[in-house]
This record gives C-alpha cells, sequence and structure tokens, in this order.
C-alpha cells in the first residue's frame, strides 16, 4: 500500500534566530542550510530578505539544493497599500527563492490590536499578496498567525482568512499556534473542521513549545490531516521555542502509526546523521547539547547499574524503544566494570583500533577514561583524542616529537600606522630525533600563536602537517569560581578534506588548548603513517 506524503519544512534559520542568545552569522546559515537539505527536509526557509544585513547576503544568492526549496519569509501588502506599493512585499517577490512564506494574522484580536485595521482589510491584503506572488512562478505559502487563538475567538473569521490564502493560490495554509498555548485535543480538533475548508494536503502546522506540548501539538495535527509539519533542530524558537524536527523526524520515521501511513524525504541512511546534525549545530552556536533530547541526547540511550544495565546488555530491547543507531546515537551502560569495558570495546571497534580482548591493558583503558571522564574529557565529542589515547594505552602511538617548554605573551602596543593593537607571540622548543627545534610565531591570540609556532618547524615530520588546518575552536566552562576547569574543543581539516576533534581540558585555557592542539597534531601524524 502506498504511503501518504508528509513535508517537512524547517525555520531553524528564521524562526529559530529568534532564540535568546542565537545570533546566525552568514556562514552559520549557508552551512547550516546545506545541512539541512542533506539531511531531507522539504523546505528550508532562509529569513526575512531586507531585514538585516545577513538575510539579504543570504538571499543575494540561493543555495544549490538537492532536495529543498528555498523559501523566503516575509509579511503580506501592508494595510492601506496595494501590492505594487508594498517595498517589503516587492523584496520578497525579487528574493530568488522558490517560495515565499507570507505571515498574516487569522485572528480578529490581532487584527484590530496588533494591525490597527479591519477584517475585510486583512483579507483583501492575504489575497493581493498571494496573487502577487503567485504570478511570478513562486510557490506560495500562508501562516495563519495565532490561528488557534482566532479561532477560539471568532471561527468564522479565522477560516475565513485560511480560506482567502487557499482560494487565492497558497500551496499551503500553515495553522499557526503563535502563542503555543493550546493543547493536543484542541489541536486536533480544530484542525478537523479547518480541513472541511481547506483540504488537508494543504494545510500545515506551526507549534510552539509553550506549554512543551510543540511536537504533541504537530503530531496531533497530522492525525487530524494535516500535510505539512513546521519546525526547527533542537526546537530553536523564541520564547520556549518551536516544535523540535530532531523529535519529529524519528518519531514519523520509526513509529508505526506515522511510518505505515506516511512518507518523509529523510531516508533511512539520513535518519542516521540526525544526532550528528543536532550536535553541529549546538557547537556552532557553542551551546551545550541538552544531555536529555530524546533521540539524539547524550543522555538517550544511557542505562546505570542495576537490573536495567544487566538486562540491556543482555538484550538492548528490554529498556530502548529504538535502535541508538537507527538515528545515529549511541548505547552507553555506565559505572560497572563490565559495563565499562564494553562500552570500550565498542568504541575500539568502531574507531578500527585492532586489540586482544584478554589484554590486560584493556582494564588500564577503562578505569583511565572513568577517571579523565570525571575530571571533565568529553571522548564522545574528541573522536580523535580517544583513538590516540586508546592507542597510547595499548603501546601503538610513537613519541615523534616532544615538547620541552613553550612559552606565550601577549602584548598591547601601537603599531606602525599609530593604532593600539594586541598581539601575541608564542615560543615553542620542541626535540625530534633528540635533536632541539625552536620555533617562533606571532598571532592574533595566544591559541593562534602557539598553533603556528608549533607546526612551523616540526624535521622530518614537518611534510606530513603541512595539510594541516584548525577550522574551529570551542570553549566551555565546566565550572564556576576562580578555580573553574576550562574544556577545549579543536576541529581541524587535512588537505583530504577529513575532519577530526581533540579536546583538552585544565584549569588553565592556555594548557587545554595546547593539549588538544598536540593531539591534533599527533592523530595527523598517525593517521598519515609517518615513521617513528
Amino acid at each position: 500500500m502506498s504511503r501518504e506524503r508528509l513535508y517537512l519544512f524547517d525555520t531553524t534559520l528564521r524562526d529559530g534566530a529568534q532564540t535568546n542568545g542565537v545570533d546566525f552569522t552568514l556562514q552559520d546559515k549557508q552551512a547550516i542550510a546545506k545541512m539541512l537539505d542533506d539531511l531531507g527536509v522539504d523546505y528550508v526557509e532562509g529569513g526575512y530578505p531586507g531585514a538585516n544585513p545577513t538575510d539579504t547576503g543570504f538571499f543575494s544568492r540561493k543555495p544549490v539544493f538537492r532536495h529543498a526549496r528555498f523559501t523566503a519569509f516575509g509579511m503580506t501588502r501592508r494595510p492601506g497599500r496595494s501590492a505594487s506599493n508594498d517595498p517589503g512585499l516587492a523584496a520578497l517577490i525579487e528574493a530568488d527563492a522558490d517560495a515565499i512564506c507570507f505571515v498574516a494574522k487569522s485572528s480578529a484580536y490581532q487584527v484590530r490590536i496588533a494591525l490597527g485595521t479591519t477584517n475585510d482589510e486583512n483579507l483583501a491584503s492575504i489575497r493581493d499578496s498571494v496573487k502577487a506572488a503567485a504570478a511570478v512562478g513562486r510557490e506560495v505559502m500562508v501562516d495563519c498567525e495565532h490561528f488557534f487563538d482566532g479561532y477560539r475567538e471568532d471561527p468564522a473569521f479565522a477560516l475565513a482568512c485560511a480560506k482567502a490564502a487557499y482560494e487565492s493560490g497558497a500551496r499551503w495554509v500553515v495553522l499557526c499556534d503563535t502563542n503555543g498555548g493550546t493543547m493536543p485535543n484542541e489541536i486536533e480538533a480544530t484542525v478537523r473542521v479547518a480541513a472541511k475548508h481547506v483540504p488537508g494536503d494543504h494545510l500545515g502546522i506551526h507549534a510552539h513549545n509553550d506549554t512543551e506540548q510543540a511536537v504533541a501539538n504537530s503530531l496531533a495535527a497530522v492525525r487530524a490531516g494535516v500535510r505539512q509539519i513546521q519546525g526547527t533542530l533542537n526546537g530553536l524558537g523564541e520564547r520556549c521555542g518551536n516544535a523540535n524536527l530532531c523529535s519529529l523526524i524519528p518519531t514519523l520515521k520509526l513509529k508505526k502509526e506515522f511510518a505505515d501511513i506516511f512518507e518523509i524525504g529523510v531516508t533511512e541512511d539520513r535518519l542516521a546523521d540526525l544526532t550528528q546534525v543536532s550536535r553541529t549545530l549546538d557547537n556552532m552556536l557553542n551551546r551545550a547539547p541538552n544531555r536529555h533530547a530524546p533521540y539524539v541526547g547524550e543522555s538517550a540511550f544511557v542505562t546505570k547499574t542495576g537490573i536495567h544495565a544487566s538486562a540491556i546488555l543482555k538484550d538492548p530491547a528490554t529498556y530502548e524503544h529504538v535502535p541508538p543507531e537507527s538515528v545515529g546515537n549511541r548505547r552507553k551502560v555506565l559505572v560497572s566494570d563490565q559495563a565499562g569495558r564494553s562500552n570500550v570495546l565498542a568504541e575500539l571497534e568502531r574507531a578500527n583500533i585492532a586489540f586482544d580482548r584478554n589484554d590486560l591493558k584493556l582494564g588500564r583503558l577503562v578505569q583511565e577514561m572513568k577517571e579523565r571522564e570525571a575530571a571533565g574529557y568529553a571522548y564522545e565529542s574528541a573522536n580523535a583524542s580517544f583513538d590516540l589515547l586508546a592507542r597510547r594505552t595499548l603501546g601503538r602511538v610513537p613519541e615523534y616529537f616532544d615538547v620541552e617548554q613553550y612559552d606565550v605573551n601577549v602584548e598591547q602596543r601601537y603599531n606602525s600606522h599609530g593604532r593600539r593593537v594586541t598581539v601575541a607571540m608564542a615560543v615553542v622548543k620542541v626535540r625530534v630525533d633528540g635533536q632541539p627545534l625552536i620555533s617562533a610565531a606571532e598571532g592574533n591570540g595566544p591559541v593562534n600563536a602557539l598553533d603556528l609556532a608549533l607546526r612551523k618547524d616540526l624535521g622530518k615530520y614537518q611534510k606530513y602537517i603541512d595539510g594541516l588546518k584548525l577550522i574551529d575552536y570551542r570553549v566551555r566552562i565546566l565550572n564556576g569560581g576562580t578555580g573553574a576547569v576550562t574544556r577545549v574543543l579543536l576541529e581541524s581539516e587535512d588537505e583530504e578534506g577529513e575532519r577530526w576533534t581533540t579536546i583538552g581540558v585544565s584549569p588553565n585555557i592556555i594548557d587545554a588548548s595546547f593539549q588538544a592542539l598536540m593531539d591534533s597534531v599527533f592523530y595527523k601524524l598517525v593517521k598519515s603513517g609517518a615513521p617513528a
């Protein structure tokens, strides 16, 4: 039996950008848009052309997507203006986008208070805007803002707004729980009524999470007939956020109630990338991932000691509702010696590191990992550092070189143009084959200077690291106070485009950074097969 198509609309780059503390750069938007397209999302809403320099720059050149439709967001024509004489509407139509999503009031209260106009003018604005965008070949959708609150107050007007959008040529009419206060049973009942006026395969749902029910409300709307779901990665959004696509996507793919009936654009292979997508976004925003997030959280498939741990080692299905690998996550059984050993063995297999199950050094590696993770190391986020720790404990990493000393200073001074500048200078002394090598470098910060000095001259190993570059640097403070511990994560890339992450932990941020730098260089030498 063929399944019905359900469409996913991502608004991370628009509604998600309203999250407190989130400020996307143009490069962020470009990277996230590509990630969403690769995942299999149907629509990527890029923002509001003309609203700010970042969004204007983003829409100046349409991303090359394999799957998704690039969508511009903006308001319907303003009251009292014609469609041909509204700069905001003109900017939307001129934007290099596949689709336009208009936002329009569908609550009589909002029209009266927020817009200060009449119901008839609001309906005319919807019709005029949709027709203008459709006339130039754009796929059009209308976010009926405050729809559920408006329906509660004046059902006839709310439905009239939805019908005006559909009858004027909108492909999608999206019912918005803008204030996030509607309950799932009310969502379902209201959508069933709306579907009598606008066909369900033209209806969408846009839910906010102010009662922690945005996902539940979205699924209730699907049961009632909508066929487009709007949401954001990790539930980003203003106030309490939007419906979380990282929870919705696996539910739609893995739960029979939906998977047997609906098909979405995310394949099983792409679903296995979901955890990485979620954590990549958090890393870009320098946010700590929600450990307890469904499906993708670090604790989503973690079991501690006791009967649960015993059972899950016999058969994971005893305490897992879906296989963690299906969403790119992994199982963890904590605390017990047996569980710790199993964990490490699984990691070694994933890293393709050969080992003997009877090797006594494995026990030492288990203990070392526990001690380091207690101190703040997070090897799940630092694949290369785990690889090195395991290889060193098992006795398989050559000591290519030894750092005998390093020194870094930060100086503020006047440059040749009379401007006050801050410059960092680092000196690193290494020993290669018994030969001391000293290098110095200036950088725009102490870590940059250390990186440049360390990789300036490694003797016979220099050719192996010429293609190495650092592409990301993230710092997280693990506890407060003057004795705070700092965790540094460095992402590196080689000449072939392969990337890896290393970690350093210390009360001293420079020390933590240098640990991660050293691991990055050593990992590159190991993977390049550099001779001892």
